[in-house]
């Protein structure tokens, strides 16, 4: 029986352009968090900035990495604060709290004029933009279909790099302006991106995956037929809405709290600590791949260790994040064609002979007497480009986008935020030892990233199972069935197409539920024709 809908909500749009939508304020949040990674690396080297707060001199080279990477610890606090209130309020209320508390940061750092207010105000905004980045991947999740739900959250990764592209050039034209407005403006116009913010969430639906995890099974099904665009009895809508809740009322049966979690004390069936790990791991190997040393010191890299000049640092990091964007918008069709596992891979590989080789021609720059000094440094410029590249197609998106598919449904949220934490912690440790190892160990600080990339491709390849074209309700399912820990054998846990007992079941659920619409249509018809004879009969 249809469900009567007088009223026409998100401005009766629905299907792909409701997904359209979901996917701009998504997106939104993400550009800002790319902008907010590369708007510092220009301040921390303006004039202006370093004279008001009284920062020049290799002595303040300490208390520079600080106000920086402090920005990481506050990202790592939104993150908890994610992993409390996530469940508890929703996706859109968490993401619009978290946009207020950025709003709040991005005009302490616009107005700030000393060290600690800097640092109170790097913190502010670090803890809006863990509370989002934590929350917008698993909204776009939870509302994408599956062939296209890697494609979106690839894609706002790349838009998080058009924002950081965009802090790069705003960077580069400041840097001639100088004087106050040159570093004040480029951290204000942070709050045109709140401003989209707030625009588009409050009218956007809420995940039905957790409207469902918390009993308002109408409102679910109204946003599942609407994402589909679809009728509400559709049997496609019935077997979906039927197959999370199974999902949900069988994890729930298996749940373990976190006291337990902690000590390993887990049930069989689901798997929690091993999902757990797998989506931190990739945040993990992310951050100690060497990418923030880029992002928050590129300029700082090219004016120490290749010697280059500060405008002409600034104008390669600039032509550098292009490429980047390019490269990061590339790998959005690419990720369900190829998979999480083969793009991880092949980008770490890159990335190891990125470091491997800049390695090596950093220590020739460094030799006394060696002859070719200038020019071995300044080749090492087009290995932190092609860094750049690797990075961006394959180790840029899918550590933000795999957690949120290897968690199941009732640890989604947690799973994202212990993720996201697990990227801010480690992005703080990159963050504040990297201007202190350029300066303390010149080419041989490369050297460590060199080894964490060699040691990250076996752990891919043995451990980290596919999820490119599965539906979310197949991984929990793959996890019900004991998946090998060490599964490069298993071809259900690797393979990129869909497995066919997957996509039998879900045929059958289809089926199940048509049936079973039609049996409920045939009882209501039999008992109106029985009411109608009734009634005739007793005139």
């Amino acid at each position: 029986m249809a469900v009567s809908r007088t009223k026409q909500p998100y401005f009766g749009l629905k299907g792909k352009w409701l997904t359209f939508w979901i996917t701009v304020a998504c997106a939104t949040d993400m550009t800002l968090f790319g902008y907010d990674q590369g708007i510092f690396s220009g301040v921390v080297i303006s004039p202006d900035y370093l004279d008001v707060h009284n920062l020049n001199g290799p002595e303040n080279t300490s208390t520079l990495s600080i106000i920086t990477a402090i920005y990481t610890v506050g990202c790592f606090l939104g993150a908890i604060t994610a992993f409390y209130i996530g469940e508890t309020i929703g996706r859109k209320k968490t993401i619009l709290v978290g946009t207020s508390i950025m709003t709040v940061g991005a005009i302490l750092q616009a107005t700030s004029f000393s060290v600690p207010h800097m640092i109170v105000a790097r913190i502010v905004s670090g803890i809006g933009n863990g509370i989002n980045t934590a929350t917008a991947p698993v909204w776009q999740t939870e509302t994408s279909k599956v062939h296209n739900r890697g494609k979106l959250v690839m894609l706002e990764m790349g838009l998080n790099i058009l924002g950081f592209s965009l802090s790069n050039w705003i960077n580069y034209g400041m840097s001639f302006v100088g004087g106050a407005i040159g570093w004040r403006l480029p951290l204000a116009l942070q709050l045109v991106f709140c401003i989209v913010l707030f625009s588009t969430i409050p009218w956007l639906p809420e995940s039905p995956r957790w409207l469902l995890a918390h009993g308002q099974e109408t409102e679910a099904s109204m946003i599942l037929a609407d994402l589909e665009d679809k009728p509400i009895d559709d049997p496609y809508v019935v077997a979906e809405r039927a197959e999370i809740v199974y999902g949900i009322e069988y994890e729930r049966a298996n749940a373990i709290n976190w006291g337990d979690l902690l000590r390993g004390r887990t049930k069989a069936g689901t798997k929690t600590i091993r999902r757990l790990a797998l989506g931190a791991g990739t945040q993990a190997m992310q951050q100690f791949g060497g990418i923030n040393i880029m992002s928050y010191y590129l300029p700082t890299v090219l004016i120490e260790s290749v010697k280059l000049e500060s405008s002409m640092a600034r104008l390669i990091s600039a032509c550098a994040s292009v490429i980047y964007l390019i490269a990061s918008l590339i790998a959005a069709p690419l990720v369900e064609k190829f998979g999480r596992r083969k793009m991880m891979m092949v980008s770490t590989i890159v990335q190891f002979g990125c470091f491997l080789l800049v390695t090596i021609l950093l220590r020739f720059s460094e030799l006394p007497g060696y002859s070719g000094r200038v020019e071995v440094a300044e080749a090492s410029v087009a290995f932190f480009i092609l860094f750049y590249v690797a990075f961006g197609l394959g180790m840029l998106g899918i550590p933000w986008l795999y957690p949120t598919e290897i968690n199941s449904l009732p640890m989604r949220t947690k799973g994202a935020a212990v993720a996201t934490m697990t990227n801010w912690i480690t992005n703080f440790a990159v963050v504040e030892i990297t201007p202190i190892g350029i300066q303390k160990l010149g080419w041989k600080f490369y050297i460590i990233w060199t080894i964490t990339n060699a040691l990250f491709m076996p752990v891919i390849y043995f451990f980290y199972p596919e999820t490119a074209n599965r539906t979310l309700e197949d991984l929990d399912a793959f996890y019900r069935d004991n998946p090998p820990l060490v599964l490069h054998k298993d071809h259900d846990s690797t393979s990129v197409r869909r497995p066919e007992r997957f996509a039998k079941a879900q045929g059958r659920d289809i089926e199940e539920a048509a049936e079973n619409l039609r049996r409920l249509g045939s009882f209501q018809g039999s008992v109106f024709e029985h009411d109608a004879t009734k009634k005739s009969m007793s005139d």
